[in-house]
């Protein structure tokens, strides 16, 4: 049952997405070209339906309807249609983000919450009642991290294939083996899609997609990855979804210290920056998959390891990625060389 649902999963995306590609136009799910965009013509924008079809069939047949995975699916359901209306109407941001707290608050009330936070030094941060809103900021942010990368072809279905595999393995060294088979359902609908989305793509996954799957690999991470009381615990998630958790919170830095608004639309995204170092798409994608591999790696080897061995590789991994978003330019143009300038001129006073 395992292997049909999964291979059903996989089937179900791979022949609905066609068929979406041309339903989209003749509902107005169509991404158009601007200054911002790579994208020259108008592409359809449905994708996100078949991954959704293909994971749903596979979570009914898989069996797991507990309490917390019916919230999964409610949730997640909720939260591809807001992302449907929104490839369809382009409804407000401010409506799309109501929509995905909703979604969050949703599985909360099923009872899926980050109950405590791990002190790198000792001990743990009881949330208490601060893991609802906890919870719900995890699941928006990363909802909307996923939702950001989605610039380029492939780019957010190959991160979210990666990041789903390495939950999957993650979660099965724990014993959790409901959040790896799901993680791995969630994978293959997007492997059924991915061959419709690479460069040059036929149709793109929408909001409908993106939302959809950066919901549920936060909230699978939630479920299988956040219960141990160890030091560890809390960054092996954050390391999974490091690049697009990082490419938004650079992109907020970024915004701010260039005096713009937050929520400002710009081309300093990190696969923007590859673009602009002469890449073509297929290799900026080809090297962001690259560092999601790494990452997912890491992450697994952090659950082999010590306290101190993992902590020394979760510092190595963020100053060499952060030096290498600042050389590219993420941040701006290179504030962290600027900072590093006035520090020594101010030595040498």
């Amino acid at each position: 049952m395992i292997i049909l649902a999964l291979a059903l999963a996989g089937a179900i995306s791979f022949l609905l997405t066609p068929i979406l590609c041309r339903v989209a136009p003749r509902v107005g799910a169509v991404d158009k070209p601007n200054a911002r965009k790579v994208h020259h013509t108008l592409m359809p924008r449905l994708g996100g339906v078949a991954i959704y079809a293909g994971f749903l069939t596979a979570f009914w047949l898989l069996g797991y309807h507990t309490n917390q995975y019916l919230g999964l699916w409610l949730g997640g359901s909720f939260i591809m249609l807001v992302g449907l209306v929104d490839d369809v109407k382009n409804i407000s941001p401010r409506v799309k983000l109501m929509g995905q707290v909703v979604a969050a608050a949703i599985l909360v009330a099923f009872g899926v919450r980050v109950e405590f936070l791990t002190n790198p030094f000792d001990g743990l941060f009881i949330l208490g009642k601060l893991a609802i809103p906890v919870t719900i900021f995890w699941l928006v942010g990363v909802t909307n991290a996923l939702n950001l990368v989605d610039g380029l072809d492939g780019l957010a279905a190959g991160t979210s294939l990666i990041a789903s595999v390495t939950i999957a393995i993650v979660a099965w060294l724990n014993g959790e083996s409901a959040v790896a088979l799901l993680s791995l359902a969630l994978a293959a609908g997007v492997l059924g899609f991915l061959p419709f989305n690479f460069h040059p793509a036929r149709i793109f996954m929408g909001d409908s997609g993106s939302m959809f799957l950066g919901f549920n690999l936060a909230a699978l991470a939630t479920i299988g990855l956040t219960k141990s009381a160890t030091v560890v615990s809390l960054f092996v998630p954050v390391v999974i979804l490091g690049l697009p958790i990082l490419d938004t919170a650079l992109a907020i830095v970024r915004r701010f210290l260039n005096h713009r608004p937050i929520f400002a639309p710009d081309k300093g995204h990190l696969h923007h920056r590859l673009l602009a170092q002469g890449l073509t798409q297929r290799q900026a994608v080809g090297v962001i998959y690259l560092v999601d591999a790494c990452l997912g790696g890491s992450a697994i080897l952090l659950t082999r390891l010590t306290t101190d061995q993992a902590m020394l590789i979760l510092v190595g991994l963020a100053v060499i990625i952060l030096v290498t978003c600042d050389k590219l330019g993420v941040l701006g143009s290179g504030h962290l060389g600027r900072v590093k300038a006035r520090h020594n001129s101010l030595h040498m006073l």
